[in-house]
């Protein structure tokens, strides 16, 4: 039996958010440095890929297609599978600015949004694919 694909990048996605709460626990316990914040900022890259990606292989599932994050973010949120659009249109473009943590302000300033803001987020699409996943 052939697995659906966004099942399989769900399945992706969620190895990447324990990755990205495994290094935010560290953080916790020991501070927030410079391994830490680039630990941080490389596994938001990768778990932000894979969560644009699982919504985008969702919605054609369902038989939307679309092309790029923002097109597929804008549908995502149009059609209900995320609350709060703007907040995943602010994490495009952080994850966008990525290249530039050479410049450790930038670097601390991504890393506290990534905690703060970006993670619940991430945990709340965990939630929603979850309960689509045992649909």
């Amino acid at each position: 039996m052939q697995k659906i694909r966004w099942h399989e990048r769900f399945e992706n996605f969620q190895l990447a958010l324990v990755n990205i709460n495994e290094t935010y626990d560290c953080i916790q316990q020991n501070g927030l440095n410079k391994i830490y914040t680039m630990a941080l900022i490389q596994a938001f890259e990768i778990v932000f890929e894979l969560a644009w990606k699982t919504m985008k292989d969702y919605l054609e599932y369902e038989g939307i297609k679309t092309d790029t994050p923002r097109q597929t973010i804008k549908t995502a949120f149009l059609r209900n599978l995320i609350p709060d659009g703007q907040i995943w249109i602010d994490m495009m473009e952080a994850r966008n600015k990525t290249s530039h943590t050479y410049n450790e302000s930038f670097a601390k300033s991504l890393a506290d949004e990534i905690t703060n803001k970006f993670m619940p987020a991430l945990k709340e699409l965990d939630t929603i694919f979850t309960g689509k996943f045992n649909e």
